[in-house]
């Protein structure tokens, strides 16, 4: 390669890199100003989801390349958390401890400019919001291999907050060990999601290994630390902070294993345009309860794009109907579903309107 051409190509580099970080800094200040402004108004909310979501569709609709959508759109992300950071710090409540995917979550919603506190149960996530204590939390709901998280839909039922916002993870699992092999293994530490997401390559690969499911991977991995012979499944961020090797990399048994994650508060996102609508309705115990719950939904052309069931836990055999619907309920046509429905049930809640994912 020629070596004047490559140094032309790095000093041009370099007044990019001080360009760029000159209209960072005059990002940064414009936020501060903005920051002021709505204090001077009397507005105490600085992060509104739906402005966010609108700024990253831009971003990913104005990227022509090289770099990759998902690639400019994370960096988008975290401009947009460094300058919020400034305006206001967001505490965010998560599924800990440190190092497990309800972390990973929360960091791609919300970006590194946030102060995250690890927890260690969905209910301690939910009290900590509900008390204050965060503005948000981050909370696993559903997963393509498993299905549902029921604790968390079970949570909503006695829950005052509101889903303000929604991401999806991809999940890859580890084999994480102190040991330098799996033949020294005697136990495999997980959270029993993760063991089910791994069933078929632990049959095939540990037959004899004792599993073991505990509250979280991080914790797994934390056990696994403490034990020569023991493994956990985990990330490779866990793999870090406990100082694991990493045995055998992805091996969940479905490549495509994907873990949706809510994020949980008491803002009411306003209509960004593109949007979904969460519903949790309780039907009458009588037949064609669920085509009245169905039907409405229907005939105004909102397109329903998930329903799952719980026991209602107020007599045998009653149940919750937990609904996503695109759009908001601000809606003319998600307003006049939802108004029928409420008439039709035995009680309705919405749990929220939010910006479709961008990330």
């Amino acid at each position: 390669m020629n070596d004047n051409k490559l140094e032309q190509l790095r000093q041009r580099i370099d007044s990019l890199d001080e360009r760029i970080q000159a209209l960072l800094s005059e990002r940064a200040a414009c936020a501060l100003e903005v920051a002021e402004t709505k204090r001077g108004a009397g507005e105490t909310v600085f992060y509104r989801p739906e402005r966010e979501a609108g700024v990253l569709r831009t971003v990913r609709e104005r990227n022509h390349g090289p770099l990759p959508d998902a690639a400019m759109v994370r960096l988008f992300r975290e401009i947009m958390s460094a300058c919020l950071a400034l305006e206001q710090p967001l505490r965010v409540a998560y599924l800990g401890p440190e190092a497990t995917y309800s972390q990973e979550a929360a960091q791609k919603y919300f970006g590194h400019g946030v102060a995250l506190h690890p927890l260690s149960g969905i209910d301690e996530v939910f009290r900590d919001v509900e008390a204050g204590s965060a503005e948000f939390g981050v909370v696993p709901v559903e997963n393509s291999t498993e299905g549902a998280v029921n604790h968390t839909l079970d949570r909503f039922m006695r829950s005052p907050l509101q889903i303000c916002g929604d991401v999806e993870l991809p999940i890859h699992h580890q084999l994480l060990s102190l040991a330098g092999e799996t033949a020294a293994l005697s136990k495999v530490y997980s959270h029993q999601q993760s063991l089910a997401q791994c069933r078929e390559w632990l049959d095939a690969n540990l037959p004899g290994v004792e599993r073991l499911a505990v509250s979280s991977n991080a914790e797994a991995a934390r056990l696994a630390g403490e034990e020569s012979t023991a493994a956990a499944i985990a990330s490779v961020a866990a793999a870090e902070v406990y100082g694991l090797n990493i045995l055998t990399t992805n091996i969940e048994d479905d490549p495509g294993n994907t873990t949706r994650f809510l994020v949980i508060g008491t803002l009411q996102p306003r209509p960004s345009g593109q949007d979904k609508t969460s519903l949790m309705v309780t039907v009458r115990n009588q037949a064609g309860a669920l085509y009245s719950l169905l039907e409405p939904i229907a005939r105004h052309g909102v397109s329903m794009t998930r329903i799952e069931s719980r026991p209602s836990r107020l007599s045998n055999w009653d149940y919750v109907f937990f609904v996503d619907v695109e759009g908001h309920v601000e809606d003319e046509d998600v307003s006049a579903a939802v108004r029928e429905l409420r008439e039709a049930a035995s009680s309705l809640k919405v749990l929220g309107s939010f910006p479709r994912s961008s990330l």
